[in-house]
């Protein structure tokens, strides 16, 4: 009997034992788990500290290349975006109504506009933030969608056509163009309005030369999921 008792309490006391070493082993392996959480934290507030200051850098140049395509083009009759710094033309400037044929004078118009314009854009350091060049052509709401469509499409890609032939003078700008260039159509999609806010056929027939930054729209986004 006592043997069976003594037994008991020898197994109570193992057991006594046991306990508070499984439950300094837990404390031990919920500190390491805390350990790691603040560290990874730490590392997570450089990282997003990091693309805060690499999203203010891009959205920094967009800031400075408007600024600058401004200064360029403010003495021109060339509408500037002030927005996004897309220049915008009529193109009774390029074409005769309802053609995608350059005018004689277009290229002359070219000729002067294209390369002042790439200056901005391709110097000063903004080249390696340029992902596209795009010329975009708009026409009116006479005719249909489609016919509209291809009309802009064939007066963008005219454009296009013309300022990486052999007959443009500025062949050193030529391969500059050719790695970035996007030529789209609108059609109607995009009309524009007069001064009283009614819907104008003239206004909505243009041209525009814009740019893209690389990876701008996803870095805009994060910025706003970043709270900024």
């Amino acid at each position: 009997m006592i043997n069976k008792y003594q037994k008991l309490f020898h197994r109570e006391n193992e057991e006594s034992h046991f306990w508070p070493s499984f439950t300094d082993l837990l404390t031990t392996v919920l500190l390491c788990f805390i350990l790691i959480f603040i560290i990874m934290m730490v590392i997570k507030s450089f990282q997003i500290k990091e693309m805060k200051q690499t999203i203010d850098q891009i959205m920094g140049v967009r800031v400075d290349l408007i600024q600058d395509i401004n200064k360029e083009f403010s003495d021109s009759s060339i509408e500037i975006d002030e927005k996004t710094g897309a220049l915008i033309f009529n193109t009774d400037i390029l074409f005769e109504y309802d053609s995608a044929v350059l005018k004689p004078e277009a290229f002359t118009f070219l000729d002067e506009f294209v390369p002042a314009y790439l200056d901005v854009l391709l110097e000063g350091g903004y080249e390696a933030y340029i992902s596209e060049i795009i010329i975009e052509g708009h026409a009116d709401k006479d005719g249909t969608y489609l016919y509209n469509l291809e009309l802009s499409q064939q007066r963008a890609y005219r454009v296009a056509e013309y300022i990486l032939s052999e007959e443009f003078p500025y062949k050193n700008i030529q391969a500059h163009l050719q790695a970035k260039l996007t030529v789209n159509g609108k059609s109607f999609t995009e009309g524009r309005t007069d001064e009283k806010g009614n819907y104008s056929n003239q206004a909505s027939r243009r041209v525009e030369f814009k740019f893209r930054l690389k990876d701008e729209e996803i870095l805009a986004k994060t910025r706003e999921l970043l709270g900024n």
